[in-house]
Order: structure tokens, then C-alpha cells, then sequence
């Protein structure tokens, strides 16, 4: 397979993967974005690549002016009521992000969940889940996606943080001028 039939191939899956989305889940990604707007803080989460993609959600809802923590980071406070987890896990099941999640539960704070499995632990807690139609890391029978692991379910959590952090900013009157003094300076 050549470079350039490998990245129509990725193409292809992530346009399905945002059909299905706008289909199927456009109220939960709505209820999803009111949430985060509506959070006194806004917490991410996910292992792997899935925590990589959140990071770069985690970075344009500071440039919005959100107080946003990746939990983990030493800087990260409490959870508290009145805050929201989001929370990235193919399977649903990662034992670190259910008990993160039951925790935000335990505590009053809302919890979004992007998942490949409507079923999972995860889903379960959560205020609202975004389904993904992608395979998880252990599918590897190229029937949900040819991709390797879950590099398409990974492509799609960083597809929903940008058109969250769009939807919230076109909701926010802010310019781009606006939210450009946040970015970082320390480079």
C-alpha cells in the first residue's frame, strides 16, 4: 500500500466515523458542549493516544478561556461539584478513567464520555456519551476499521474536541484576536 492509498484510506474512515456522528449523536454532542460551557472546571481524560487527542482539546479550551485541567498533571486540582470530567476510552473499561469517572460522580461533577462501547463501565456513569462508530484497540479483525489498534477511534476524539471548542467559540461572540493572548508565549 502506497502513502497516498493509506491516507484516502484514513480519509475515508474518518468521514464515516463524523457521518455517523452528525447522525446519530448530534444531541449528545450538543449536551456535551453545554456541559463543558456550563462547568466551573473542565477536567480530560484518557490513556494513550486517547489522552494525547484530549490534550489538544484540553489547550483550545484554555485558548477559549475555560479553566481546564489534564488530569494527571501535577497542577490538576480536586474535582468538585459543579465540574466536568470528559473522558476518552475506546473500550469504556479503563480501569483508571471508570474510577476517575466514578469519583467525578461521587462528587456532583458531570461526566462526557467519548466511548466506542454504548455499554461500557464508563458509559454507564457518564451525564452524556458520544458513541464512536470505530474499533477499539483490541479489534484487530479490520471489520470496524483497517486502521491499526484505535487510531481511527483516536483520530475521531480529536475531530469531536475541535468541533466542540468551534461550537463553543461561535457561540461565544469571541474573535479570534480574543483568544489569541492566551496562546502559549513561553515557546
Amino acid at each position: 500500500m502506497t502513502v497516498q492509498t493509506a491516507l484516502s484510506l484514513i480519509a475515508a474512515e474518518n468521514a464515516a466515523a463524523v457521518r455517523a456522528l452528525t447522525t446519530d449523536q448530534s444531541t449528545g454532542l450538543d449536551d456535551a458542549a453545554r456541559q463543558i460551557r456550563d462547568a466551573k472546571q473542565v477536567f480530560l481524560l484518557g490513556a494513550g493516544r486517547s489522552g494525547i487527542a484530549l490534550q489538544f482539546t484540553a489547550m483550545r479550551f484554555m485558548h477559549l478561556g475555560l479553566t481546564v485541567h489534564v488530569v494527571g498533571e501535577v497542577t490538576a486540582p480536586a474535582i468538585g461539584d459543579g465540574d466536568a470530567l470528559v473522558v476518552a476510552s475506546g473500550s469504556g473499561s479503563t480501569a483508571g478513567i471508570v474510577r476517575a469517572a466514578q469519583t467525578a460522580v461521587d462528587v456532583g461533577a458531570s461526566v462526557v464520555a467519548i466511548t466506542a462501547d454504548a455499554s461500557s463501565d464508563v458509559a454507564k456513569l457518564a451525564t452524556v456519551t458520544i458513541l464512536v462508530e470505530a474499533a477499539r484497540k483490541l479489534d484487530r479483525d479490520s471489520t470496524v476499521s483497517a486502521q491499526y489498534a484505535g487510531g481511527l477511534f483516536e483520530q475521531t476524539v480529536v475531530t469531536i474536541g475541535d468541533a466542540l471548542f468551534h461550537s463553543l467559540w461561535q457561540q461565544s461572540g469571541l474573535s479570534a484576536d480574543d483568544l489569541w493572548p492566551r496562546h502559549s508565549n513561553l515557546e
